[in-house]
């Protein structure tokens, strides 16, 4: 087997009830498996909701975490991400705060170079959102770091789709 760790994206089509997420997460927490993030939301049925997971892993783990998966009852469909075309986003909000007016002025021309948006801002503060790829959003925060000196950041899981004729991550 390959035991060469690699990102890896699962979407679940699970039942919307109660108990259904601290479920999910325990079957990797109780399996050593760790989630880089989990996003989950209703679909157009309000009886199912869809998770998105972001893992690291190797083939053989990855394997056993789907089988694991598949056989849980709240879950209806297990789709394997990691080598197919999808359209996969995040968001990603950074509040910069003590900026000067030119620190305010340059967030400006970064908000316009990533197409983010202004979503407040003070006299000596901004918070701009971005929805990105979280492989951009993790460029952008490094970026962030290296610019300024009181940054604050948050960030939502990746969600993701089957791409109709285009690959984007």
């Amino acid at each position: 087997m390959n035991g060469t760790m690699k990102k890896r994206w699962i979407s679940l089509f699970v039942e919307n009830q109660v108990g259904v997420l601290p479920k999910i997460s325990g079957l990797f927490s109780g399996k050593l498996y760790n989630l880089d993030s989990l996003t989950v939301g209703p679909t157009e049925d309000p009886t199912v909701s869809r998770m998105t997971i972001a893992t690291s892993s190797d083939d053989e783990t990855f394997e056993q975490i789907k089988k694991q998966l598949n056989k849980m009852v709240e879950v209806i469909k297990v789709v394997d991400f990691t080598d197919c075309s999808v359209c996969m986003k995040e968001l990603l909000y950074v509040k910069v705060k003590k900026i000067s007016r030119h620190e305010k002025e340059e967030l400006f021309q970064i908000a316009q170079s990533f197409q983010a948006r202004i979503v407040d801002y003070g006299k000596d503060s901004l918070l701009l959102e971005f929805v990105h790829s979280a492989t951009k959003n993790d460029a952008i925060i490094k970026l962030m770091k290296e610019e300024f000196q009181n940054i604050e950041v948050v960030r939502g899981g990746s969600v993701g789709i089957e791409a109709i004729n285009m690959t984007q991550r």
